[in-house]
């Protein structure tokens, strides 16, 4: 998180110096001129990474920061890492995209292991051993000096659809298919990367997207929070809209209780920005207790997935005991958003019967990768 009230004119500033150093940092590391020095999926360095114990036996790593861009269209930075099966490579490469860490750069789970969450090396380690390559974004701003446009949704879209790109320049024998698998706020990013891939994606073909436990209808699930355990969530979420709109402050909407807290935005990622926010009342949380109903707008038109016609066949999975994501919220108005662009792209829902939030994800490794196998085939 950066200070809570941020200038417009210094923000314009940052980012024009972000792309004039993307500019020169293409120039040097690969002797291009700038135009295609920035172009989205452009790879500005790589290094050796160190994976976690349950995914080291099964591929290579590398850390990278490359290029993609803003809602804006403006050039930035963002890094990931890029995962390469040791044994049985199929060519292939799958993004996976990791549920919320925190807005902080330590907060990177490129570069933190422990916001690599368990449920994330699960995932992957299914998809690495179908002979996958596994592109891993952070999502802008975490990791590179900008601050995160947390479930701005066509942020994280387009950082994921740069990292196959960028993936494919570090291996020029990867094919053009790819799939997207994501959960909760990767779940979301990933369906808007569906969205978004006909116009952004250029020469790759999309062959599918899981989401798992997406966050979905910020309109209806933002004003239900406020009072309840899930609160540092909404305040990540208005801070991810601020980075956006420089309209928005989000500390001027916080109740006082509130706003003495937002030091844990910096200082800490998911698991201490909940327990500093979940025992506060809805007055203590906000100003009024509730929500604008201007925000509430702004909520939805940035972090909404479901507003455009998907690209690709969609895998809806979501487990009945999840505290995080409603299961009403995705089995009602989400599925009901995506079956209206029916029949064609085809959406699956999967309900898993008594599982939480993560519980979803390793209930369903293998059936997501079988589902993936299936549209690679």
């Amino acid at each position: 998180m950066r200070p809570a009230f941020r200038r417009q004119r210094a923000v314009l500033w940052v980012a024009a110096i972000q792309v004039v150093l993307l500019a020169f940092t293409g120039v040097f590391l690969t002797g291009a001129p700038a135009s295609a020095a920035t172009a989205p999926g452009t790879v500005l360095s790589s290094t050796t990474a160190t994976l976690p114990s349950e995914l080291s036996p099964l591929a290579t790593g590398k850390r990278i920061t490359y290029v993609t861009t803003s809602i804006t269209g403006a050039t930035i930075m963002a890094t990931g890492l890029i995962m390469t099966p040791k044994t049985g490579k199929k060519y292939k490469t799958v993004v996976w995209a990791h549920g919320t860490t925190g807005l902080a750069d330590q907060c990177t789970p490129s570069l933190n292991q422990n916001v690599f969450w368990p449920e994330a090396r699960a995932a992957i380690a299914a998809l690495l051993a179908k002979g996958w390559t596994v592109a891993a974004p952070d999502y802008p701003g975490l990791g590179t000096s900008a601050a995160h446009p947390y479930l701005i949704g066509g942020s994280e879209g387009r950082s994921i659809i740069d990292s196959v790109k960028a993936a494919r320049n570090l291996d020029s024998s990867l094919s053009v298919q790819y799939a997207v698998d994501g959960h909760s706020q990767g779940g979301q990013g990933a369906l808007f990367s569906g969205e978004l891939a006909p116009a952004y994606d250029g020469s790759l073909v999309l062959r599918g997207v899981v989401a798992i436990a997406p966050v979905s209808n910020a309109d209806l699930f933002a004003p239900l929070i406020p009072g309840t355990p899930g609160q540092g969530y909404l305040v990540m979420g208005l801070y991810g809209l601020q980075a956006v709109d420089y309209s928005v402050s989000a500390y001027s909407l916080l109740a006082t209780p509130a706003q003495q807290r937002v030091s844990v935005l910096q200082t800490g990622c998911l698991n201490e920005i909940l327990a500093a926010y979940e025992s506060l009342t809805a007055d203590q949380l906000l100003v009024g207790g509730a929500l604008p109903d201007a925000i509430v707008a702004k909520l939805a038109h940035l972090d909404n997935p479901g507003q455009s016609p998907p690209s690709a066949p969609i895998l809806l999975v979501q487990g009945t005991d999840d505290d995080a994501v409603p299961y009403s919220i995705t089995a009602g108005p989400l599925l009901s958003e995506l079956d209206a662009y029916n029949p064609q792209p085809p959406v699956d829902f999967v309900t898993v019967d008594g599982a939480t939030h993560d519980g979803a994800v390793f209930a369903t490794t293998d059936l997501v990768a079988n589902w993936i196998a299936g549209k690679f085939a």
